[in-house]
């Protein structure tokens, strides 16, 4: 079969799409055999060498998959060869073959294909512990999405409409405004502006009749996180979800006090290793809210095996709205 390797941290372009041995099963583990992959911007930074878990190398990179289970190992129960599955793994995706502990594999709804399955974990997770574990979001409230057209912004601006918010969704482009309204987005926050540490914050109070945000989902960081904590009503809560805007900031405790606010963290791949149950209880609300119609996958683009680097650099540039999936095998 084949798999992406990465074998010196690099660009997209250093990737290499290397003929290796099948793989089979270890106890309490399942191969599948992969027909799609999700595509997810901190696929850039491991291939990169800039994320935070990093195995050996060579390796095979990739944090999502969708496909069909083509062996089980000693010990798995509830999956057989022929299942249809979407599950999660630190790396390993992008192959034509990935090995899966058992219990990071969800069974798909029927009607659900493999490459709109892919895009309703990783980001969708994210999203939903974000606003629920993190920010203990509650109906009624108003949430403040950062880079709401990208792929945990969609999840987020969808997630927080099904939970019963009002959502502004930040963007940076005028193109921009459309998609983000398409997801559920009940209002539009345009942070393209040179002066984002006032216009945020008098946008946000126009919208809100000056009271502020309760909720702030930030995957973008630097200057976006800086503005957010001024848009904060009294009580909001900033969840820091990653840094795709390359800058990392910092807030002086004094700031969390004066407002009452607070900032948390939200790191995906903890839930996986530490509350796997949590994980599970999770997606399986996502695929409840997908039969019901209240989410529904944002993937707006494709991408051939052979075009992954291509994928990437799109991806690394901010030029890809919603998620994008590799079509690795004909379903």
């Amino acid at each position: 079969m084949r798999a992406y390797h990465v074998v010196e941290f690099g660009p997209p372009s250093a990737l290499q799409l290397k003929e290796v041995d099948d793989l089979m099963p270890g106890e309490g583990q399942i191969v599948v055999d992969v027909a799609a992959a999700g595509i997810n911007f901190p696929d850039t930074l491991v291939v990169s060498g800039r994320y935070q878990i990093l195995p050996p190398r060579p390796f095979v990179p990739g944090k999502e998959l969708a496909g069909v289970v083509r062996a089980v190992g000693a010990g798995v129960t509830g999956f057989a060869p022929g299942d249809r599955v979407l599950a999660q793994l630190e790396h390993g995706a992008f192959a034509e073959q990935a090995v899966v502990n058992a219990a990071d594999a969800f069974h798909l709804p029927d009607g659900l294909g493999f490459a709109d399955a892919t895009a309703l974990g990783l980001v969708y997770q994210t999203a939903y512990f974000a606003l629920l574990d993190r920010a203990n979001l509650r109906p009624g409230e108003t949430v403040l999405v950062g880079g709401a057209a990208g792929g945990v912004g969609v999840a987020s601006v969808q997630l927080a409409k099904a939970f019963g918010a009002r959502v502004l969704a930040a963007v940076r482009k005028p193109d921009q405004v459309e998609f983000v309204r398409a997801q559920g987005a009940d209002a539009v926050i345009d942070v393209g502006g040179a002066n984002l540490r006032d216009d945020l914050r008098a946008q946000v109070l126009a919208a809100t009749d000056g009271r502020g945000v309760d909720v702030i989902v930030d995957p973008v960081g630097g200057a976006f996180f800086t503005a957010g904590l001024r848009a904060l009503a009294w009580c909001g809560r900033l969840v820091v979800v990653g840094f795709a805007g390359g800058d990392i900031p910092s807030v002086k405790a004094n700031y969390l006090l004066v407002k009452n606010i607070s900032v948390s963290g939200l790191q995906w791949s903890d839930y996986r290793e530490r509350v796997p149950e949590r994980m599970a209880e999770a997606q399986a609300d996502i695929f409840r809210l997908w039969r019901a119609g209240a989410v529904r996958s944002p993937v707006t683009q494709t991408f051939a095996l052979e075009e992954l680097p291509t994928a990437l650099e799109l991806i690394e540039k901010g030029r890809i709205r919603g998620k994008a999936a590799l079509i690795v095998k004909d379903a």
